[in-house]
């Protein structure tokens, strides 16, 4: 079977951005470039390379890299003082923002040695074309310890011959309706312009942020919303503290929500199969107001999720991509929130201890969140361009207060509505929408 780039691997592939994951580990693993050679062999497109088709011969195709060598995409550094998380966010950083190398798979672990009280930390970068969050969360379970068994097809295979790529792609083609029409893309109004939109230099910085699982969906359910609802109202109210700061107000911003298209995936279907919901959400005002009326938002919004591939397509047809990623304003940031395992797992026998989602800003928006769970544990990592974000600690603190505050919320809640006259506290899982605009 040709396993082929789909559409929207191809958006993936022109945006450039690779995305990974921090594994934060008990202790030293030992050697991680014995495990790793073996299990990679469960995850097939971790030993293919992204090669062009002949002309007229479709998309671009995976084929088995015949020359693969573990070494090269398996490397080990030793933290620099004092080995702690800012010190290892620093070393991912400057990982992901490094392209990899095209001419094979594009994937790497890094191992960190040197962190405080002898921990060790892998780093995992993927070109985000090789997979989106949900493979990417699939190729994970295939590495850990107590991965499911996996058939391990024969390796190389020889790569699909010119004639095998034209028939393929010619059936695929007659396969497509006479007429093909796409949804209507549900967009806010342009974003209000503010210093959240600037061209963004080669320069990458990460912190993080954290709340308990348990505890954002209990306040978030108590007021309609999902842990997703918190994280944005966390991130608005965030952002809202930071520009007052810069002597900016917005009454609301745009945030963009990558959205899969898929509940999960296995690793040997990986590829990005994502959409778009783009909303504008208020940014002030009472905390809790403004998470029920964020739960509302995204509500209303989600059979309005749509790829982005038509986008891309049309501007890329004008010759107008890379320009309309460096100077869009429809959008002043990004916020993706992928369900990790919801246990312990171990890595050679090292029990992984944390998870820190890695991605990079793109174009003209300066800065983005990423958050991953695991078991109880929601990080949160904000990564910006430090030339425009000077304040990026601050960002930091202020969603950390945000993500505290509805974490500490009591069990029994008082409607959120400030006009409304209720005081009587609110049943468990009963939202209030009295009061609201």
């Amino acid at each position: 079977m040709i396993d082929r780039a789909s559409s929207d691997d191809m958006v993936s592939l022109a945006s450039g951005m690779q995305v990974g994951a921090i594994v934060v580990l008990e202790r030293d693993p030992g050697s991680v470039e014995a495990l790793l050679a073996d299990r990679v062999r469960t995850v097939p497109r971790l030993r293919r390379r992204l090669v062009r088709a002949p002309f007229g011969c479709g998309r671009p195709i995976w084929i088995d890299d015949a020359e693969f060598d573990i070494t090269r995409h398996v490397r080990r550094v030793v933290c620099p003082a004092p080995g702690d998380e800012a010190a290892l966010l620093d070393v991912a950083s400057s990982l992901v923002i490094r392209p990899l190398p095209h001419s094979s798979p594009l994937w790497s672990a890094t191992l960190v040695t040197g962190l405080a009280e002898a921990g060790a930390a892998l780093i995992l970068v993927f070109h985000h074309v090789l997979s989106d969050g949900i493979g990417g969360l699939a190729v994970l379970a295939n590495l850990v310890d107590g991965a499911p068994h996996a058939e391990i097809a024969p390796f190389p295979t020889p790569a699909p011959s010119g004639r095998e790529l034209a028939k393929d792609a010619w059936t695929a083609r007659l396969r497509l309706p006479g007429h093909v029409s796409f949804p209507r893309l549900r967009w806010p109004s342009r974003g209000t312009r503010c210093s959240l939109n600037q061209p963004t230099g080669p320069r990458r910085q990460q912190t993080t942020a954290r709340a308990s699982v348990s505890r954002l969906h209990a306040a978030a359910h108590r007021y309609g919303g999902t842990v997703n609802d918190a994280l944005l109202t966390a991130v608005t109210g965030a952002l809202d503290t930071v520009l007052t700061g810069r002597g900016e107000h917005l009454d609301e911003l745009v945030v963009s929500i990558p959205v899969s298209t898929r509940r999960s995936t296995t690793a040997a279907h990986l590829g990005n199969s994502t959409g778009v919901m783009p909303v504008a959400l208020p940014t002030g005002g009472d905390r809790w107001l403004r998470l029920t009326r964020i739960a509302a938002i995204t509500r209303s919004h989600k059979k309005s999720v749509v790829s982005a591939t038509p986008i891309f397509r049309a501007s890329k047809a004008f010759g107008m991509a890379d320009w309309f990623t460096n100077h869009q304003r429809m959008v002043h940031t990004f916020v993706t929130n992928l369900h990790g395992p919801d246990h312990p797992v171990r890595l050679a026998s090292a029990q992984v201890v944390g998870l820190i989602p890695l991605s990079a800003t793109t174009g003209n928006v300066t800065v983005a969140f990423a958050a991953l769970s695991y078991a109880d544990a929601f990080t949160i990592t904000v990564v910006a361009d430090p030339d425009h974000v000077p304040d990026l600690s601050a960002l930091a603190e202020a969603l950390q207060t945000e993500l505290d505050l509805l974490a500490e919320r009591d069990q029994h809640s008082r409607c959120p509505a400030t006009a409304c006259p209720s005081s009587e506290p609110l049943p468990s899982g009963q939202s209030c929408t009295r009061g609201l605009p």
